[in-house]
């Protein structure tokens, strides 16, 4: 394969570069497709089999802000499995962890790479861990993603609001205009209004039952990324009782969140009634106009103990309170899924994403798709 300017680059490099694009994406850097392109072309100028190569081409085509600059030193160190940047760069100001697929203190060790070459076996391991299915981790390997969620960065989109400011362009201010002719005695300038941009609100319903214990862990923590980072952000476990958790994931460690959010969870574990639930947080929430206008996912199997009509129900009323409604289910992305399940079935038509969530890389791709309006259906 080569890139764009004719350099040639192996496939299983340009894999294992893309698959980096999107763990920095992920963690929270503008890293778009065409600064993914970019990036790829800089590699193979600068080297995409040398560390120095790879670490400057995605710093400079990857980031468009200085304060991605730590996000994505961290998700370097993390995805390559270096303990720290290149030399003659400062170490990232937020911690660096060791990336998915690395041995352990216990296991054998590769021979570290000469000085100059990424390990691009780490990498590939990372790579590979990335898109295998959580529910079949063991238990090294769960560790070490726990430390790869972290860096996640769950945003929602934005939307204009009623509220105005000054601007260079957009509405005439004839207000401040006529304010400055009678200050200055003369129209010297045109003032102008725009409408100001805020952050939708992401409420995100997880699933908690028997049947979704696999996934209960990486999904809390995804919603610890999106409880902690952004502000705004609701989290709530559905199972037999709806519960509120956005306060106890506040915290910024994930591991004293997740405690604290399971001593205020009874029904760990326990049946689902989906309806029931949802039904619940229309009325107590939905009044207060949390899911108004606000991006909703909901991560279940869609397994419902009851009638599934009384979640249709909901499904459509929440469907016309939201700005989008996403459905992550882990099952879709095994090889001859259908949506069966009396639950799952019920709520399908209301729904407008409906995407796995069963994998590191799943994840990272509800991360893009919940920024990106051009995608539907």
């Amino acid at each position: 394969m080569r890139a764009a300017l004719g350099v040639p680059v192996r496939r299983d490099a340009v894999e294992t570069l893309v698959g980096f694009a999107r763990t920095v994406r992920a963690a929270g850097v503008a890293a778009d497709p065409q600064r993914v392109r970019t990036f790829l072309t800089a590699a193979a100028e600068l080297g995409a089999d040398q560390r120095y190569g790879v670490y400057w081409a995605g710093r400079l085509a990857l980031c468009s802000a200085p304060d991605e600059l730590p996000r994505y030193e961290a998700a370097f160190t993390a995805y390559f499995g270096c303990e720290q940047a290149p030399p003659g760069r400062r170490r990232p100001s937020v911690d660096v962890e060791r990336a998915v697929g690395l041995p352990g203190p216990d296991e054998p060790r590769e021979q570290d790479a000469p000085d100059g070459e990424p390990r691009v076996a780490a990498a590939d391991r990372t790579e590979i861990l990335r898109r295998r299915d959580i529910a079949g981790l063991d238990p090294a390997a769960r560790a070490e993603l726990r430390r790869l969620l972290a860096l996640l960065r769950p945003a929602a989109p934005t939307r204009r609001t009623r509220r105005r400011r000054p601007a260079r362009h957009g509405r005439l201010d004839r207000t401040r205009t006529v304010r400055a002719a009678l200050r200055t005695g003369e129209f010297a300038r045109l003032r102008h209004t725009e409408r100001t941009v805020r952050p939708r609100r992401l409420v995100l319903l997880l699933d908690v039952s028997g049947s979704m214990a696999p996934y209960a862990d990486a999904l809390l923590r995804f919603g610890h990324a999106a409880a902690r980072r952004r502000r705004g952000a609701e989290v709530f476990t559905v199972g037999t009782r709806l519960t509120r958790i956005s306060r106890e994931l506040g915290h910024f460690d994930p591991d004293r969140a997740l405690a604290a959010a399971s001593a205020v969870v009874p029904d760990f574990s326990g049946g689902t009634r989906l309806g029931d639930q949802l039904h619940a947080f229309l009325t107590h929430w939905g009044r207060r106009g949390v899911a108004r206008g606000a991006v909703v996912v909901i991560a279940s199997d869609g397994w419902e103990r009851g009638d599934p009509e009384p979640l249709a129900v909901a499904m459509a009323r929440l469907h016309r309170l939201a700005h989008r409604v996403i459905w992550v289910n882990p099952h879709v992305a095994r090889d001859g899924y259908q949506p069966l399940a009396a639950g799952m079935a019920a709520a399908l038509p209301y729904v407008d994403h409906f995407v796995a969530g069963h994998s590191l890389a799943a994840l990272e791709e509800l991360c893009a798709l919940l920024v990106d309006e051009r995608r539907t259906g």
